[in-house]
């Protein structure tokens, strides 16, 4: 029973969508900004979870004993494509609510702000090419070494300038620290591309036969290890040392937001051994919660 409740909530993407809440949350506590309203956090934990599994409803069309997930996608196909009708309802009726109340302050949003819309959307729908093929026949995930930073900056955006935006269309309050709000959405950037990478390696074999060129089909297991990802995070401690310094960071504060570093530091170390899949969606998606966790927590040190 606990095992069918763990893969639901890991294989059906529902972590997803906490992860997406959960690192939103900490990006407005670190701001120092007032909440978003619940309204938008129930579109933010659903919409992932559509987005996600809508990958892997394609992939669920025959049984596959070798991918669990695939399996799992296999024997739960009715519900999955029911709850995917469901959730995309919900959104629709949060979207339109959202859509009622702030009609007028949308209309009034700043050009800056529709241009980072823009964005967002299309790099989101381009990742799994969603655009029609009339208009742009491209998916950014067959780009290979290039796909983890396109998910790091789909995150990034999300959690980082999506809350703006919403805080803006709800309340009219704006944000003018470019500094800090710059050192958060590329720390985020970088530490979800590291993720992305990791994540990589469950794929490997599957990549490598479709050519896909992601960095461990390129450069093989160890050397992503050792000359990307070490490094990768190395230069993230480094960049928060420095702002650290620059901002006057207490010591509780610059532990909590080191912590989730050193622990990815670990689990990249230990993927010189093949895992199973929930390991993957266990250990690795929860680096990114405690990631967040570690930052909120972190804030309660700052006077």
């Amino acid at each position: 029973m606990f095992n069918k409740i763990v893969q639901f909530i890991f294989f059906g993407n529902y972590f997803v969508g906490l992860l997406a809440v959960a690192l939103t949350i900490e990006a407005t506590v670190q701001l120092r900004l007032p909440f978003n309203s619940l309204n938008y956090y129930l579109l933010l934990f659903f919409a992932p979870t559509i987005y996600y599994t809508y990958a892997y409803t394609k992939a669920s069309t025959s049984l596959s004993s070798l991918n669990l997930r695939n399996t799992w996608y296999y024997n739960h196909r009715k519900f999955i494509a029911i709850s995917q009708v469901v959730l995309i309802v919900l959104c629709g009726v949060l979207a339109v609510n959202l859509l009622y109340q702030n009609f007028n302050n949308i209309l009034k949003l700043p050009f800056s702000y529709w241009v980072a819309i823009v964005i967002i959307i299309t790099a989101g729908s381009m990742y799994y090419g969603l655009l029609p093929k009339s208009f742009i026949n491209f998916n950014l995930r067959s780009t290979g070494w290039l796909k983890a930073f396109v998910i790091g900056f789909v995150w990034a955006c999300c959690v980082n300038v999506l809350p703006l935006i919403m805080l803006k269309i709800e309340t009219g309050i704006g944000y003018h620290d470019s500094v800090l709000w710059t050192w958060l959405f590329i720390k985020n950037w970088m530490f979800c591309t590291v993720n992305a990478i990791i994540f990589d390696i469950k794929d490997y074999p599957t990549d490598a036969n479709k050519h896909l060129r992601t960095f461990v089909v390129r450069y093989g297991l160890r050397k992503t290890i050792f000359n990307i990802l070490i490094p990768l995070l190395l230069v993230g401690l480094l960049s928060l040392a420095v702002f650290a310094s620059y901002k006057g960071f207490g010591l509780p504060q610059v532990l909590c937001n080191v912590l989730p570093f050193i622990l990815t530091l670990y689990v990249a170390y230990a993927m010189h051994k093949r895992k199973n899949i929930l390991f993957y969606l266990i250990v690795i998606d929860g680096l990114i919660l405690f990631k967040a966790l570690c930052g909120i927590l972190g804030m309660q040190f700052v006077k």
